[in-house]
């Protein structure tokens, strides 16, 4: 190559390095509202729906062969435009209340904008496969501009996700047609999943009705907060100051 050659070859490299900047500040802007969410669940509920949360971005790489595969322009206008997965995360989630109570939660934020929704748990793919998933964007305030980035989101129960993690593993990088016997068996297992998830879900929901009929404030508890894993002291004097004024409003 000539100097001009690689001189437009480094200017390409940069663009796309900016580019793929933005999708990493849109990953850790979703990545805190997550925490976020997760955070005050667990203060105010005492319950976490989140088990855990993966998060990737797609390689420059995986990027171009989506387009090759899609027959699509080699551009950055084109990734941007067409290619809405290059942010992705995957939620676990302990019951399958949890997952539309979280996607509820995420899409109330006013500065998320919902794009697509497929629910893969009420009309689970011809092979069983079951999980909600969401195409949103998300506002990045860089120097010089705002970018609303597409991320997508996965959102799984564990049970789904064993059962999705499994069925990848066994099928990966296996293009040749699978026997009809095995499609159905993989079908009857995500069946099981699913039962599994729903009966958990009951004892879930019987358990916390007694809990909420045995609750009782503890005294000792009632003037003590916890805040970024420490214990604060609550005077008592402020708190009732707090409801004085509630009772005279």
């Amino acid at each position: 190559m000539n100097e001009q050659q690689i001189e437009n070859m480094r200017k390409a490299r940069n663009d796309m390095t900016r580019f793929l900047m933005t999708y990493k500040f849109a990953l850790d802007e979703m990545n805190t509202k997550l925490m976020i969410l997760k955070e005050e669940f667990q203060h105010f509920h005492d319950y976490n729906p989140i088990e855990h949360i993966k998060s990737r971005i797609k390689s420059p790489e995986s990027i171009y062969k989506k387009l090759i595969r899609k027959k699509l322009p080699v551009t950055l206008d084109s990734i941007q435009k067409n290619i809405h997965d290059i942010v992705g995360f995957r939620i676990v989630c302990s019951f399958s209340s949890d997952i539309y109570l979280l996607s509820e939660m995420i899409q109330n934020q006013k500065d998320i904008t919902l794009v697509t929704c497929k629910d893969y748990i009420k009309h689970p793919k011809p092979n069983g496969y079951q999980s909600l998933h969401l195409i949103v964007t998300v506002p990045v305030y860089m120097s010089d501009r705002e970018e609303h980035v597409h991320v997508e989101l996965q959102i799984r129960t564990v049970a789904m996700d064993f059962w999705a993690s499994l069925e990848h593993k066994i099928y990966y990088k296996y293009s040749k047609a699978i026997p009809e016997n095995l499609l159905a068996e993989l079908k009857e297992t995500a069946k099981i999943a699913n039962d599994l998830d729903n009966r958990m879900e009951k004892l879930h929901r019987a358990v916390q009705h007694i809990k909420e009929q045995d609750m009782q404030e503890n005294e000792d508890d009632m003037n003590m907060v916890n805040i970024n894993e420490e214990r604060f002291h609550l005077p008592m004097s402020m708190l009732q100051s707090f409801v004085s004024k509630e009772e005279d409003e």
